[in-house]
């Protein structure tokens, strides 16, 4: 027996929001010795760069310019800063690459082992952006990362030599580097919380393109909805966050701004200091040398700052995402083949209830059941109901995507548990109404080859000047819907597996392919000894079906097939 669904809302702040950094870390932790590599060597070539500017300095306060050992000793740390540059920048390159696989790799394992129910509690609209957005966001961070660790090691080492330098004009610069900071973090606080507001309304703007291209025949007929969805929803979400963008970022060329500002008053006051005391002139040119050398890996710094704000956030998306499915269904089995459950008899709901979580209207949740109801192998049953009766439902803890939350779903008498629930699902075949229709073919009726065992079906179906197998997949999918539905059929033909499943099949076809189905499709496949339970509004064709399941309110009842005939 398993607990209730959880809620349909979700909190404003995730879980792990308070922990990013653990997160990760996590991700990166198959990587550290790459990235450990890419440090090392990123400060090195931070240190050869600092020992270069030491070496400048030097060469200009002495007599005879560079020679002897001062040029074997500038060519050696020229080297030494080229080698680690590529090296740091090759590892790092090589770790973010694989990171965005890792992420993309364990992404898609969380979506097709979530549980159904949680999938479709995360709208579509909210997916997509995790996995294309947030996904290459951390790609575009990965691949700076080599280059902010060379800028942040360089910066360390010329403060290192400053402070080695002169130590009062040091403490200047801590000042100075202590104001500038302060004054970062409140930008970096700001501008992070505009890229939020913005990754949220390219959830919105998500929705807005799904609409105007899955509604585009609608939208066509209708002016007023057409200039509303342009103007009221995507022109205006796309200049609202135009204008986030554009402000967050405006913070940050602010802030950098006001730190370039802050460096050169800086190098005034340690002019003026020299002007006032007695400092050597290799001190000064020093200072003022690596100061100017200095802005350049700041700067940088500074650059990457909006990055890291939006890698920030993209990983902490990526990481609700991950915890919202971070409980698999138990006992999914990826690697396993099909057909290992063997269906002899019966398939038995007893007592199975289940009921969805409350809406955030506050609405009543609708309940299911308990049903009690057994299908046997050979048997045509129709589910029949009104809108909203809990037809859809009942076929869903049928298929065992829906786990009962009270009761039990039975195989030729034995209980279907986590364990066997996904073997269980390999004994169906399943047309939904929302049917997704893959172009690939896995396998040809009784071993035939695909396109021999597909011909038949796509002729009678009157598909066949349309579609072909090629290489084991359709050669199109761009079809009208009730073609698709053919396709869709043809599909369920070839697995050839002992239970097949109709959502409203008929709902999309002509008279004629209507008759068909339910007068010789549906007995033909009867007459193999295949179980075909049928989601049906043609009440016309009732008596084709040796059961009738009458669906009210969540409740079943059933009716034999001769009194509604």
């Amino acid at each position: 027996m398993q607990g209730m669904s959880p809620p349909a809302s979700t909190p404003p702040h995730p879980p792990f929001v308070d922990r990013p950094f653990a997160e990760v870390a996590r991700l990166l932790r198959p990587f550290l010795p790459w990235l450990a590599l890419s440090v090392v060597t990123g400060i090195a070539a931070g240190a050869a760069t600092v020992a270069l500017l030491g070496t400048i300095n030097q060469v200009l306060n002495r007599s005879g310019g560079m020679a002897g050992g001062l040029l074997l000793t500038f060519v050696s740390l020229c080297a030494v800063a080229l080698v680690g540059r590529v090296t740091s920048d090759m590892s790092t390159n090589r770790v973010g690459q694989r990171l965005v696989a890792q992420v993309r790799k364990s992404l898609a394992q969380k979506i097709l082992s979530a549980p159904i129910d949680a999938l479709e509690r995360y709208r579509t609209h909210r997916l997509m952006p995790v996995l294309t957005q947030d996904v290459d966001m951390i790609s575009d961070a990965g691949f700076v990362l080599a280059s902010t660790v060379i800028a942040l090691s360089i910066a360390l080492g010329c403060l290192g030599y400053l402070a080695w330098l002169s130590l009062p004009m040091f403490g200047l610069l801590v000042v100075a580097l202590a104001v500038g900071a302060a004054v970062q973090a409140v930008v970096l606080t700001r501008a992070e919380a505009g890229f939020w507001r913005a990754r949220d309304g390219e959830e919105q703007l998500h929705k807005a393109y799904r609409g105007i291209s899955e509604g585009a025949k609608e939208l066509r007929m209708h002016r007023g909805r057409r200039a509303r969805m342009m103007s009221g929803q995507i022109e205006r979400t796309v200049d609202g966050i135009r204008a986030v963008n554009q402000r967050a970022i405006n913070t940050y060329v602010v802030g950098s701004a006001f730190g370039s500002a802050l460096f050169f008053l800086l190098i005034a006051v340690i002019l003026g200091w020299a002007a006032a005391s007695t400092v050597a002139p290799a001190v000064l040119s020093g200072f003022v040398l690596v100061l100017l050398f200095l802005k350049g890996p700041i700067d940088q710094l500074v650059g990457v700052l909006p990055n890291v704000g939006r890698a920030k956030v993209a990983f902490q998306r990526i990481g609700d995402l991950s915890l919202r499915f971070a409980t698999p269904e138990p006992h999914l089995h990826l690697d396993r083949p099909a057909g290992e459950v063997a269906f002899v008899d019966t398939i038995e709901l007893r007592g199975v209830r289940y009921a969805f979580a409350a809406s955030e209207g506050g609405g009543e949740p609708f309940v299911l059941g308990p049903v009690d109801l057994v299908l046997r192998r050979g048997e045509l049953v129709f589910i029949v109901g009104d809108n909203g009766s809990g037809k859809t439902t009942l076929i869903k803890l049928l298929l065992g995507l829906y786990a009962p939350q009270h009761g039990e779903l039975r195989l030729d008498g034995q209980p279907v548990t986590d364990a066997t629930r996904d073997d269980y699902r390999q004994l169906f075949t399943t047309v939904f109404s929302d049917f997704y229709l893959f172009e690939d073919l896995l396998a040809g009726e009784g071993g035939a080859p695909l396109p021999q065992a597909a011909q038949p079906y796509l002729e009678r179906l009157e598909i066949a000047h349309k579609v072909s197998v090629r290489d084991g997949a359709f050669s199109t999918t761009d079809l009208s819907t009730g073609q698709r539905k053919r396709l869709a059929l043809v599909h369920a033909w070839l697995e050839g597996r002992s239970v097949l499943v109709f959502d409203e099949w008929a709902a999309d076809q002509d008279p004629a392919f209507r008759h068909l189905f339910y007068t010789e499709l549906l007995p033909e496949l009867r007459a193999k000894g295949h179980l075909l339970v049928v989601i049906s509004h043609d009440d016309r064709y009732f008596h084709v079906a040796d059961r009738v399941v009458r669906m009210s309110k969540g409740r079943v009842e059933e009716e034999a097939a001769a009194l509604v005939a």
